[in-house]
């Protein structure tokens, strides 16, 4: 059941219009995770979602993410901007130094392509955090 209530906050062409609506959206995708999941949400012109794909996987505290791979499926998609997404299973929301560098690289190989990166969402059992809102995007 939950997995359907995902499918259908992620269904294609569902507008996203701030990190609220985001984490609503992913919540039941990561809550029950036991490893950290890195994903992307794929957006059009007028943040309406392509697509969602987890694309790496981790361990308790961590994942490998690869800014080639995420350029690769931005592309794959069609996206004008994405909003990039990752668990954390321990709870904690702080976002860490390695969470803002990786937005960076992110953002930065995005742009080369014209994708724009809205956000970095950070999702946990304690709710949500967004890295725009906290001013590091």
């Amino acid at each position: 059941m939950a997995q359907r209530l995902a499918r259908r906050r992620l269904a294609r062409g569902r507008i996203v219009r701030n990190p609220a609506q985001a984490y609503e959206a992913l919540q039941a995708e990561l809550l029950d995770r036991d490893h950290e999941v890195f994903g992307v949400v794929y957006l059009d012109n007028r943040h309406r979602i392509r697509g969602f794909e987890e694309l790496f996987r981790g361990s308790i505290d961590g994942a490998a993410v690869y800014a080639r791979e995420v350029v690769k499926e931005a592309l794959r998609h069609g996206a004008a901007a994405v909003i990039l997404v990752h668990n954390h299973p321990c709870g904690h929301l702080e976002p860490s130094a390695a969470d803002e560098k990786i937005t960076a690289r992110l953002r930065q190989a995005l742009e080369l392509i014209e994708v724009r990166v809205l956000d970095h969402v950070i999702v946990s059992v304690e709710g949500y955090v967004s890295l725009a809102e906290l001013g590091k995007l």
